[in-house]
């Protein structure tokens, strides 16, 4: 059930619990992700990132895939699908594809002009009932060729563009895209929760969720955090199954078998597992299992 992700993050909110954000790259991540969230009856938010959408062709496409295979399945529990980390252009050709949510990270702009567009895309976002989600504080790493080094956000800052109507901010607070360093010193919680407090009830986002810690998980959800990005930690298991399966020889053509494992379908089932098994894994720890309202 396609929806945006305004009241999924309201309720996550209010329940103290946390909605997953989990990354698409082809058919079997979104699949594995969908069918989890349908067997957990949890709500999910599918993302798409520019150079994910580039690879698959388009936001169109991804859009027409979504839909086709939310109806296809059965789905019944609530899934919004998010532009993840989009500039200004992309977050309007993702509105006029039909995204149900859209993120415009303004991060690495001055402030004033992070303020400015997103202004204009909160207007016509919601004119279409898409919601929209901003960034104050560049979250570290390196993410579609915009590089920070994990800042940590300015609470006023983050209260002056809550001010414009967005529906969820991301707020760096010290977290990082993609693997994190032996020499990292951790989430700034005491940030978070001055951000919180500055900005009242707006659901806040915790990027780069691979590779925290669970009490700091934990700590973040507890200090308003109700959306959770993972990317990387379905990336590494879905390589590593596969690695695995073809070091076992089963996609060998010239193995003396008839099972065919080079069979598309079969090389790529053992990554499509392991991410099932790592978005079952994330959502119990998030809290949002049987969260779903039908």
């Amino acid at each position: 059930m396609l929806v945006n992700a305004t009241q999924m993050l309201k309720d996550a909110k209010a329940g103290h619990y946390a909605v997953g954000h989990f990354n698409i790259n082809n058919l079997e991540w979104t699949k594995a992700i969908l069918t989890t969230a349908q067997k957990l009856n949890s709500p999910v938010i599918l993302g798409v990132s520019m150079g994910a959408a580039k690879y698959m062709c388009g936001y169109d496409v991804v859009v027409a895939m979504v839909r086709a295979m939310d109806k296809d399945l059965g789905i019944t529990v609530p899934v919004a699908l998010h532009l993840d980390h989009g500039n200004f252009e992309a977050a309007k050709a993702c509105i006029e594809a039909g995204f149900t949510s859209v993120m415009f990270d303004g991060s690495s702009l001055p402030f004033e002009e992070n303020i400015e567009k997103t202004k204009e895309l909160v207007a016509l976002a919601h004119s279409k009932g898409i919601s929209v989600e901003a960034e104050v504080g560049a979250i570290g790493g390196t993410e579609d060729g915009v590089t920070a080094d994990g800042e940590v956000a300015d609470p006023e800052e983050c209260k002056k563009i809550v001010a414009l109507g967005i529906d969820f901010l991301a707020a760096g607070i010290g977290n990082i895209h993609g693997i994190y360093p032996k020499n990292w010193k951790g989430l700034h919680i005491d940030v978070l929760r001055k951000i919180n407090e500055a900005t009242g009830n707006i659901p806040l986002v915790l990027h780069g969720g691979t590779g925290i810690p669970d009490d700091q998980i934990v700590a973040a959800i507890h200090e308003g955090v109700s959306k959770i990005n993972v990317n990387t930690d379905c990336q590494l298991v879905f390589a590593q199954a596969t690695i695995d399966y073809c070091a076992a020889g089963k996609a060998n053509p010239t193995a003396d078998n008839l099972e065919k494992g080079y069979d598309p379908r079969k090389l790529l089932k053992p990554g499509y597992l392991a991410i099932q098994a790592k978005v079952e894994e994330k959502m119990k720890l998030f809290g949002s299992v049987g969260k779903a309202v039908k």
